[in-house]
């Protein structure tokens, strides 16, 4: 079984030489201390730590699963001392503030930490990473008193996070929500009621966990706009920070999952429990976006963390094992055949793992550059930039979470297809893979969601197709110096420009449309997104190759020359073979609806 390797050499190149992200730091308040060499350290500890120790666990975390006995979850073998190790780095504090006991660095940071810790043991990082959400949440809309209760010990790790949205009745649709809270005369909340899917609900790594939970006030109005948020501890919490007995938060059981097993998925019923008002009275969805779109984000990463474990996994097999000859001829006389790198279609398969690893990378890492201005206004409480930069990031956000996670799947699916049958076998990790990466379509929102948020929400009601305008216009500037160029770069320059005028196209007859059918927005929704995906991964794969290009010609670039080759290869790889698909997305996106929604429900069976 392959053993991961963090991919620090690309990471660096989008880091160091894309987007300049030294440059960005400089910018920042707080990026005085993110130079060069405390980046470059961050990096090399975080990838040992992957590499060393969370990688390790990957396959038997997931062969052993999670246990609940007599009320009590217990995690796999070697994750307890891992998630200490985990602490004692200091690992959850890296970008959170000084003040609650973190180093205060840009959150992108803590982003490419998380990347690595993805690929290495999603389930795993999957339990401080629901931290992440936590402390955002608090930080953004607890009272000073919140603060100084919770946060010094989710900031160092001692405690963890979660968040518990989902109930039997409903998922994505929380206008359903049950759950009750209940005033008490000291200010207090109990709450009743059952969640379910809650990941990383109960286990024993850390000392408490802190639930931030959805519920009702009685008298609320009904739907969205009477849900109100809680936090709600394991162990009660005194003000000064002290742990106190059995909160009434019990596990009725844990999820039978398709795949990561050693992640405890929690149904979480609460009894009588104690928890505290965030926020205003019935504005809790408001508050809980927050801690949404720092899941999104999240589960962005997952579709790229996959899809290089993935590709990491099937890259030596292809090199290693033999089957018949190049159709060109023998490529390795002496062997008794070719090894199936030789192979164009295993090519393909290999290459679209490495673009869309890769591609994903690059938009993630952009979008973080956003995050970090956007976190930083919201910790100083700027409301005029949170607003710009929170718009900013929220047209990247649906498109990040739905089409990454989507290719992510598809490559992990790809690694177990460069395999053969011995991708259907557990012992070479591949069918893991894809296993654990199935959960990133449905989870904080499935991909018809994030569509619809992105379609619905973000362009045609909230910016009237400005969003895709003005990310246009990065695209046109990128492509404009371009454009009249000879070779790769200048082709890939053309074919932005065509596709962003087809996007804006495509935005403007949807809207028109929609206007005469509100049923076509859900119907189109799906491919918009996916088209969307295509384009905006062209964008970031020629600025990815104009770099590499730029550093072949003068010779200044801290990586080798095949490894920059390879960037540019790959990028017209992508524009020559994935690119076009935008095309059946573009057509499927302006079918009528009623292609979709004519057939009588009773006539899909008829039995």
């Amino acid at each position: 079984m392959h053993q991961y390797k963090a991919p620090l050499r690309d990471m660096r190149f989008l880091i160091n030489e894309v987007l300049d992200y030294p440059a960005h730091y400089s910018s920042l308040p707080n990026g005085a201390d993110a130079t060069p060499e405390m980046v470059d350290a961050i990096l090399e500890g975080a990838a040992t730590l992957c590499e060393e120790v969370l990688a390790p666990l990957n396959a038997s975390g997931d062969k052993e699963g999670c246990h609940l006995n007599d009320g009590v979850v217990t995690t796999p073998k070697g994750f307890k001392e891992a998630y200490a190790q985990f602490v004692a780095g200091g690992w959850q504090g890296l970008s959170f503030p000084e003040e609650y006991g973190g180093q205060g660095l840009p959150m992108s940071l803590n982003l490419f930490k998380s990347e690595m810790m993805g690929a290495a043991n999603w389930a795993f990082t999957m339990y401080p990473g629901l931290s992440i959400g936590c402390i955002n949440t608090l930080l953004q809309y607890g009272t000073d008193s919140i603060k100084s209760r919770y946060l010094p010990r989710l900031v160092s790790g001692e405690w963890s996070g979660t968040m518990c949205l989902t109930e039997p009745q409903c998922g994505t649709d929380l206008g359903q929500i049950k759950t009750r809270a209940e005033p008490q005369p000291n200010g207090s909340y109990v709450l009743t009621g059952t969640k379910i899917f809650i990941s990383s609900g109960d286990h024993d790594l850390a000392e408490n966990i802190i639930h931030i939970v959805l519920a009702r006030l009685p008298g609320a109005p009904a739907g969205t706009r009477g849900i109100s948020l809680f936090v709600v501890p394991k162990f009660a919490v005194a003000a000064d920070g002290t742990v106190g007995a059995r909160n009434g938060v019990n596990t009725g059981s844990l999820e039978h999952k398709m795949g990561i097993s050693a992640n405890a998925t929690a149904v979480l019923n609460f009894e009588g429990a104690i928890g505290t008002l965030i926020g205003e009275p019935n504005k809790g969805l408001e508050a809980m976006f927050t801690f949404m779109n720092t899941a999104r984000i999240g589960t962005a990463i997952q579709g790229v963390a996959h899809a290089e474990l993935s590709f990491q996994g099937a890259l030596p097999y292809a090199q290693e094992r033999r089957s018949m000859r190049a159709l060109s001829g023998k490529k390795e006389p002496d062997q008794v055949a070719d090894a199936l790198i030789w192979h164009p279609d295993v090519r393909r398969m290999l290459l679209t793992q490495k673009a869309v690893a890769e591609g994903g990378r690059a938009m993630v890492y952009a979008a973080a550059q956003i995050a970090d201005k956007m976190f930083l206004a919201a910790q100083t409480g700027d409301q005029a930039a949170y607003a710009k930069f929170d718009n900013e990031l929220g047209f990247y956000t649906p498109i990040l979470k739905g089409f990454l996670t989507e290719m992510g799947l598809e490559a992990a699916n790809l690694g177990m297809q460069v395999f053969g049958g011995h991708g259907y076998i557990g012992e070479h990790g591949m069918e893991q893979i894809a296993r654990d990466a199935r959960i990133s379509t449905l989870y904080e929102g499935t991909t018809g969601i994030q569509a619809l948020d992105l379609l619905g929400r973000k362009v045609l009601l909230g910016s009237k197709g400005k969003c895709v305008r003005d990310f246009s216009g990065t695209v046109l500037r990128f492509a404009k110096p371009h454009a009249l160029n000879r070779g790769p770069i200048g082709g890939m320059a053309r074919t932005l420009v065509r596709r962003t005028a087809q996007w804006n196209l495509l935005t403007t007859l949807i809207m028109l449309r929609a206007s005469k059918d509100r049923e076509q927005v859900g119907s189109s929704s799906v491919d918009y997104l996916m088209y969307s995906g295509f384009v905006m991964m062209g964008y970031f794969w020629a600025l990815q190759a104009a770099k590499a290009t730029e550093l072949l010609a003068s010779g200044t670039g801290k990586e080798s020359a095949e490894f920059y080759t390879a960037k540019i290869q790959t990028a017209e790889f992508y524009f020559a073979r994935l690119l076009p698909r935008a095309d059946a997305h573009y057509s499927a996106a302006l079918a009528p609806a009623r292609s979709v929604m004519q057939m009588k429900a009773s006539s899909f069976l008829m039995a």
